[in-house]
């Protein structure tokens, strides 16, 4: 049975996302603003949950009412079976977004449909579903637009940039699924020695493990959401794991490597690979910019030096900019190197000229990615 899906991602990944969900069968790929639409069956629901880089969450749309005020919104809730998609004994949360001129609050307007919803349960069986805002078993998602409300089954839970593997966060650490996003924009491959000078709490150098290694993201988690849904095929999707298994690989085609000049930080990093298995396949060192060297003849560099939007002085980091530019000239012939930056200025200070400028938010932060061809 065909169904039709909808994947929220981080703003301007959509196209990228749009790919991912492509080369993972999906049918009718329809990217829009932070999301893509797709279609296909129980099988690519469960294997998109598993296999996504770059998605955060897979909606599965159920029905669509008339929302113009409060009262219209209650209203036409409490009139769908919920007992379709809720046990009493299951907990449930409401997450809403988008609004029009009566519903402007997305607590006031969750609160409506969990209203109804409870409503409806204590009119038929005298009890009602508890609700949990931290982990419930099923998770509703209501996007107001207009005069209507879409009401879908999130099907995957936590966000699935959430790893699992990341219990050590540097001061401003990317989102996995930007890490993996920054490694299709970077055209990288796994039989290209990668490194990030400058790499955290890791996330990139584990990123591009995952990927080189083909190691479905999703295997690290404790649970999806659909688990708990009625039509769950527990047989299904422990196939779709055990083909997601069969297919990791054991060795690296390239080496992977991370530095950092800050001690703890690269501790953190170090903690993170070994929380992912991944320690003896990624070589992460303390190693200050300024004495880093090629460790291959040729590779891609990406990094994501602070720009003064959340981290230090953009007066102050200059120099750092400077030195960036001097080590990739003086250090790294035959690399590319990437540079994610939301400072226009400081890049200026990289020195070199770009062969590449890729758009990309960091969260909501308007950045450029950089592309240096080193010769």
């Amino acid at each position: 049975m065909t169904n039709q899906y909808f994947a929220t991602v981080a703003r301007g990944l959509e196209e990228i996302a749009a790919k991912e969900l492509e080369k993972l069968g999906a049918k009718n790929v329809n990217p829009d603003f932070t999301g893509v639409y797709f279609e296909g069956d129980k099988a690519l629901l469960y294997k998109v949950n598993i296999w996504s880089r770059i998605i955060f969450r897979i909606l599965v749309p159920i029905h669509t009412i008339n929302s113009k005020n409060a009262e219209d919104l209650y209203n036409n809730a409490r009139k769908i079976d919920w007992s379709d998609y809720i046990q009493i004994d299951q907990t449930f949360a409401v997450n809403c977004t988008g609004k029009n001129q009566e519903l402007n609050h997305s607590h006031f307007t969750a609160l409506q449909i969990k209203n109804a919803i409870v409503d409806q349960q204590r009119e038929r069986y005298n009890r009602r579903s508890n609700i949990d805002v931290k982990n419930p078993d099923i998770l509703i998602n209501a996007h107001i637009y207009e005069d209507q409300c879409i009401l879908s089954l999130d099907s995957s839970g936590d966000s699935l940039h959430r790893r699992g593997y990341r219990p050590a966060m540097g001061v401003a650490p990317l989102k996995e699924s930007l890490a993996a996003a920054l490694l299709e924009m970077a055209n990288w491959t796994p039989d290209i020695p990668f490194l990030d000078p400058m790499c955290g709490s890791g996330i990139l150098p584990i990123e591009a493990a995952l990927k080189s290694l083909n190691i479905a993201p999703g295997l690290s988690r404790n649970r999806f959401n659909f688990e708990q849904w009625p039509d769950f095929d527990a047989a299904l999707c422990d196939q779709i794991i055990d083909d997601a298994i069969q297919q990791q690989k054991h060795e690296l085609d390239a080496p992977i490597f991370g530095s950092d000049q800050d001690f703890e930080i690269v501790q953190q990093a170090i903690i993170n690979a070994k929380k992912s298995d991944l320690d003896h396949h990624i070589k992460i060192t303390q190693v200050a910019l300024e004495n880093i060297e090629a460790p291959t003849d040729h590779g891609i560099i990406i990094c994501n030096p602070p720009y003064g939007k959340r981290l230090g002085n953009s007066q102050e980091l200059g120099s750092l900019y400077k030195l960036l530019g001097d080590v990739f000239k003086q250090r790294f012939k035959g690399w590319t190197a990437y540079v994610l930056s939301g400072n226009k200025e400081l890049t200026k200070k990289i020195g070199l000229r770009t062969s590449g400028r890729i758009p990309v938010y960091n969260g909501s932060l308007p950045c450029t990615l950089l592309k240096y061809e080193l010769y």
